[in-house]
C-alpha cells in the first residue's frame, strides 16, 4: 500500500478532543481527504457514462463540508467513493491516509468498520433487533464481546437522547428516532471520518432542523471531520464549506451566492 503524499494526523480511538486541535489554529489542518484527479465513469446500453473526470478537492481535519447537486449529479458515488464502497476509475483518493483504491475486498470493510460512519437517508435499521443492538452491531462485527459492545452502545444511545428507547425495535420509533439510532451506529466505533447521505431527506422540516443539530453538534463534540450530500440548502448553509457538484466538478459556492 502507498503511503499518503501527506498524513492526517492520528486522533485517540477512544476518545476525540477537539480541543487539543483549536489549540493549535495558528497551524493549518492537515487534509484527512485527500482527491487528487478523480474520474469515474459507467458502462450503459447508451455508452459510457461519465461522472467525474479530473475531479480534485480535499477536506481538512475537523471541517463540515456539505455537497448539494441536482439528482444524477454523483453525489452519492462520490460518498460511495471516499468510504471504499466503490473505486474509482482513475485517479488517487486518500481517506483517513489511507489509499482506498488499493485496498482488497477484506481491508476495504475493515478500514469502513474503523475510519468511516455512514448515515444515509433510510435508516436502514434491522428490524428484528432493538435500537440498542442495532448501535452494538459495527462493534460486534469487529469482534467485540456482545456484553461490552451493548454497554457501549448504550451509551451512544444515551449521546443521541434515545436512552429510554434503547429496547424498542425500529418499527416501534418515529423517523427522526430511527436516524438517530442510525447516527447512533455510525459513530459508536468513533470514525475519524462521517458520510452522511441525505441524513435528513425522508424527514419533516422541523424533525429534519433536530436531526441536522444532532449532527453538528456530535461534529464538535467527538472532534469529527464530516462530509454531508443534502438538497437542502439552508441546512448545507450551515456547514463550514458548501460545494456545488455539477458536470463532474466540485465549485465552492461564495457566502454571497449562499444568501441568494
Amino acid at each position: 500500500m502507498h503511503s499518503p503524499p501527506a498524513a492526517a494526523p492520528q486522533a485517540s480511538r477512544t476518545a476525540r478532543e477537539p480541543e487539543s486541535r483549536a489549540s493549535e489554529s495558528h497551524i493549518a489542518p492537515s487534509p484527512l481527504v485527500q482527491v487528487h484527479g478523480l474520474c469515474k465513469s459507467y458502462r450503459t446500453a447508451r455508452g459510457e457514462l461519465r461522472l467525474f473526470d479530473g475531479l480534485d478537492f480535499e477536506v481538512a481535519v475537523g471541517e463540515m463540508v456539505a455537497i448539494v447537486g441536482q439528482s444524477g449529479a454523483g453525489k452519492s458515488t462520490l460518498l460511495h467513493v471516499l468510504g471504499a464502497l466503490d473505486a474509482p476509475s482513475a485517479g488517487t483518493v486518500y481517506c483517513a491516509s489511507t489509499n482506498v483504491a488499493s485496498l482488497t475486498a477484506r481491508e476495504a470493510a475493515a478500514f469502513r468498520n474503523r475510519e468511516i460512519g455512514y448515515v444515509w437517508q433510510f435508516h436502514y435499521l434491522l428490524p428484528e433487533f432493538t435500537a440498542q443492538e442495532n448501535v452494538a452491531m459495527p462493534l460486534m462485527a469487529r469482534g467485540v464481546r456482545k456484553a461490552e459492545a451493548l454497554t457501549e452502545a448504550a451509551k451512544w444511545l444515551r449521546e443521541v437522547g434515545l436512552a429510554d428507547r434503547s429496547e424498542h425495535r425500529p418499527g416501534e420509533l418515529s423517523g427522526g428516532e430511527q436516524q438517530r439510532v442510525a447516527l447512533a451506529r455510525a459513530l459508536v466505533c468513533h470514525p475519524r471520518l462521517l458520510l452522511a447521505d441525505e441524513p435528513t431527506g425522508d424527514l419533516d422540516s422541523t424533525t429534519a432542523g433536530r436531526v441536522f443539530e444532532l449532527i453538528e453538534r456530535l461534529h464538535a463534540n467527538h472532534g469529527l471531520t464530516s462530509i454531508l450530500v443534502t438538497h437542502n440548502m439552508d441546512l448545507a448553509m450551515r456547514c463550514a464549506r458548501t460545494l456545488r457538484l455539477e458536470s463532474g466538478r466540485l465549485t465552492k459556492i461564495t457566502d454571497a451566492q449562499r444568501k441568494t
